[in-house]
């Protein structure tokens, strides 16, 4: 796939910015997503708390002019190693795009960045206990789940 290209997301650059919106539309209104999609308020918000954030590592894939996959990831800092790690939030490839190896590409590139150029000690992410077809991919660059285990657990404040 020659024609696909990795790069970060520039928020002064109205098609990256775009890009996020419609691509995080997608994934939010897919089954795995399963969430309402943002309305125009919050996606500026998104756009403006992303660009203002100094930890995040947004990745956009780009296939032949067209922005068919995203990575939003965040530099975090853990205390049991004393160092850095990425957490990637998200991973998203559109619809039509999945199956090309997009989102092995965009994950390679998170973990090349993580190791190469922060100097993370690890990288972690989330998956549905019901999404295969991801867990398949994490399982075969190297992710397992957690020793011991963990439960993930949330409270929604706003």
């Amino acid at each position: 796939m020659s024609d696909l290209k990795i790069l970060r997301c520039d928020f002064n650059d109205a098609l990256h910015c775009q890009a996020e919106i419609s691509l995080l539309k997608e994934y939010m209104s897919d089954k795995m997503g399963g969430v309402e999609p943002l309305n125009d308020v919050e996606n500026m918000r998104l756009i403006e708390g992303l660009k203002n954030q100094p930890n995040a590592l947004v990745l956009l894939a780009c296939y032949r002019r067209e922005y068919v996959g995203l990575t939003n990831s965040f530099i975090n800092f853990g205390t049991f190693r004393a160092m850095k790690f990425l957490n990637i939030h998200d991973v998203i490839v559109k619809s039509a795009f999945r199956g090309l190896g997009i989102g092995r590409r965009l994950l390679e590139e998170n973990i090349r960045i993580a190791s190469q150029e922060l100097n993370c000690s690890k990288i972690t992410l989330e998956v549905r206990h019901d999404n295969a077809v991801a867990q398949k991919l994490y399982h075969s660059l190297g992710f397992h789940e957690t020793d011991p285990s963990m439960y993930f657990w949330a409270k929604a404040i706003r």
